[in-house]
């Protein structure tokens, strides 16, 4: 069973720009879900994950702000 945080890596509501940054992520957080056990640390690399994207989508939002 997947984990639940990987709906917050979804990418398809973003703007094509937003999208080029976010899609990394997933599918690396979708690697992860796939080969990690389950357990604590499993669930912290995935939040640090999130937190990571999260951060590159605002930063990215900065550059698309400026164009």
């Amino acid at each position: 069973m997947a984990a639940p945080i990987l709906k917050y890596f979804e990418y398809d509501h973003l703007p094509e720009a937003l999208q080029r940054v976010s899609e990394p992520f997933h599918g690396l957080a979708h690697r992860l879900d796939q080969t990690l056990p389950p357990g604590p640390e499993s669930s912290v690399a995935l939040r640090k994950l999130l937190e990571g994207k999260d951060a590159a989508v605002r930063a990215a939002l900065e550059i698309t702000k400026e164009a």
